[in-house]
């Protein structure tokens, strides 16, 4: 589970220092499918300039993204059913001292940190993510089919979600 962390690095904003930072994550993955996916996806952003980087991110995650980065909006919307769904997670982040870094308790980014260190699993979180994963890689396919935050999603998609046993409610 803690390949999840290591992945988690990858939707955080670019800046200096960041694709050695994803270097180091990506030579301690220990999924075989999902380091191949990473790989994919630092060399890509290694590539870029560090404002072509960021004109990405943005592009992809933040102002009217290709894909939404929030689990429980891909799920539900926004709707009640998404507020009770991050008031859990937000529940199960203090308990395992995962700080959100500034973005909803569905993002992404504190789901999968969340993934690495939560024991038990919130069970809906373990429900909701194959399926919101899918329509996120789905959403981005369709929007810009080069776009190298799809290896990023590959990656997470690799690693093996366990099923819900009656993990934190």
């Amino acid at each position: 589970m803690r390949d999840f962390a290591l992945l988690a690095a990858g939707f955080g904003y670019p800046r200096r220092g960041r694709i050695a930072e994803l270097r180091t994550a990506l030579d301690q993955l220990e999924s075989g499918g999902a380091r191949k996916r990473f790989g994919k996806f630092v060399d890509a952003m290694n590539e870029l300039t560090l404002a072509e980087w960021e004109e990405l991110h943005t592009r992809t995650l933040d102002l009217g993204p290709l894909f939404v980065p929030y689990v429980g909006y891909v799920v539900w919307g926004d709707n009640y059913h998404r507020g009770e769904f991050m008031a859990e997670l937000k529940v199960a982040q203090e308990t395992f001292g995962v700080d959100p870094s500034g973005e909803l308790p569905d993002h992404l980014e504190p789901v999968l940190r969340l993934l690495a260190v939560a024991d038990p699993l919130p069970d809906s979180l373990l429900e909701m993510l194959p399926g919101a994963l899918d329509k996120m890689r789905s959403e981005l396919k369709e929007a810009e089919r080069d776009n190298p935050y799809r290896h990023l999603l590959a990656a997470i998609a690799e690693i093996h979600v366990p099923a819900p046993v009656g993990g934190v409610q």
